[in-house]
Formats: structure tokens, sequence, C-alpha cells
């Protein structure tokens, strides 16, 4: 059944959008022009569940950017930087609860494969992550904050 876009109702799913995923082989590029646009420093780390570096940039009036590029050793993003380069390869969006988000989007016909199990992510203070592919639209993490946006 096709659908159009007036036809398909909003979801139950409490998404709000959180910030941009940028991979990078190297972030000094990346840094240097989203400081030219205004944006600041935020938390940065290692993390070693998904073995990648992070670094968030924050602006007032533009959407939070997450930088994102390798450790020492394998990472999930290698293969997606030595294939495209540089790129916006996911969005995040916080929720109270990923399960009922997932459900809410699935009810209402997404179509919704895991990527990734729930995780503490060092960047965000041990709140869990996941990642998942949204047929038709691209990989999203979903960020759970047990707060109702």
């Amino acid at each position: 059944m096709d659908r159009s876009a007036n036809d398909i109702a909003p979801t139950s799913a409490a998404l709000a959008f959180h910030h941009l995923g940028l991979a990078v082989a190297s972030p000094e590029d990346a840094f240097r022009y989203l400081a030219s646009l205004g944006y600041t420093a935020g938390n940065a780390a290692f993390d070693p569940i998904q073995r990648v570096n992070l670094a968030m940039r924050h602006h007032l009036l533009m959407p939070d950017v997450e930088v994102i590029w390798p450790g020492d050793g394998p990472s999930p993003i290698d293969k997606l930087i030595k294939r495209n380069g540089t790129m916006i390869y996911h969005l995040c969006y916080a929720c109270p609860d990923a399960e009922q988000a997932l459900a809410a989007l699935s009810a209402s016909g997404v179509e919704i494969m895991p990527v990734s199990a729930p995780a503490p992510a060092i960047l965000f203070g041990g709140q869990k992550v996941s990642f998942h592919l949204v047929s038709g639209f691209g990989l999203i993490e979903l960020l759970e904050t047990g707060i109702e946006p």
C-alpha cells in the first residue's frame, strides 16, 4: 500500500531531535569548520564500548553535532569512512524509553532493524544508546533519557 505524507498519522514515539552524527577519519578540519560557524566544544571522550573517539559541538541556533572518529583499533565506522569519506551518517533522538519509541514507530508502519543493543554511552553520562536502521530513511541513534520531551 502506497501512502502519501498526508495519510500518515504522527506516532506517539516521544522522540526529540538531539544531534547529527558526523563520521571523520580525523577531526581537525571538522572542528575548524564548526568553530568558524560559531560552534563551541562540549564533552569529548573515547568510548571503549563503541571503540571510537567522540566530541560534541554545540551552537545556540543550529543542531548539535557529534564528531566521531576511529580509535586505535577496529571501530564500527572504519568501513563507512573508507567507502564514503567524511559524512553525516546518523541522526540521534532523545526519548524517555527506547522500547516504547520503537514500538510506536513500528505500530505506525515504520520498518526498523536493530543495529546495536542499548549500551551505556560515556559521552552522555552513561545513558543508554542504541542504533537502528529505519527503512527508507537511514541510521538513527536513540538516546534513552528516562525524561519525557
